[in-house]
């Protein structure tokens, strides 16, 4: 026969480990903090998504997302994003970014209407939160968890940078288990 109390004893103990470990690597999170600066130059054109958190403004999306910045005269970023939607039709949806920080790694993004732009609380955080030297992989999120992306200048990422994208992602306290890879058929 069991000994109940040995039996209580160690799922408390088994209690205790797990939301110690839990409470470990949320605090070994911090808050999501975009780069000191990005040279806006460089980062200007195509970029593939290589994988998002899912969000309902992407719902339609099943594969070959893209985003294409463009600068503009007043320095403004012409947002332009594309996807394949299930039925094989490319979705788009335009916008602009303005600059939040000195830096430029902080910005405001507004898909309404030009008429519309002008609503409060009508535009996003885009935060380049981590990018590599040659401007060829970044990852863009916010100040809060909500929002995250994983871009590339190219369609494919390897598996080692991909993975090493994830853990910054992750330090920054994102679920990264829901991160969901983006098809690219290019």
């Amino acid at each position: 026969m069991k000994n109940p109390l040995k039996s209580i004893a160690t799922i408390s103990l088994m209690t205790f480990a797990a939301l110690t470990v839990s409470s470990v690597s949320q605090a070994e999170s911090i808050a999501p903090k975009a780069v000191e600066r990005i040279d806006v130059q460089q980062y200007m054109g195509k970029w593939y998504e290589i994988a998002h958190l899912p969000m309902y403004f992407q719902r339609k999306c099943v594969g070959d997302t893209t985003a294409q910045y463009s600068l503009n005269a007043d320095q403004s970023i012409t947002v332009l994003n594309r996807c394949r939607t299930a039925s094989g039709k490319m979705d788009t949806a335009e916008g602009i970014a303005y600059a939040k920080n000195a830096g430029n790694s902080q910005l405001k993004v507004s898909f309404l209407p030009k008429g519309l732009r002008w609503l409060p609380f009508t535009k996003g955080d885009y935060w380049v939160l981590r990018i590599d030297p040659e401007y060829k992989v970044a990852l863009v999120g916010g100040p809060s968890n909500k929002y995250l992306w994983i871009l590339s200048k190219t369609p494919n990422l390897d598996q080692a940078t991909y993975q090493s994208y994830l853990e910054t992602a992750h330090q920054y306290g994102y679920d990264i288990s829901k991160v969901v890879k983006t098809p690219q058929s290019r």
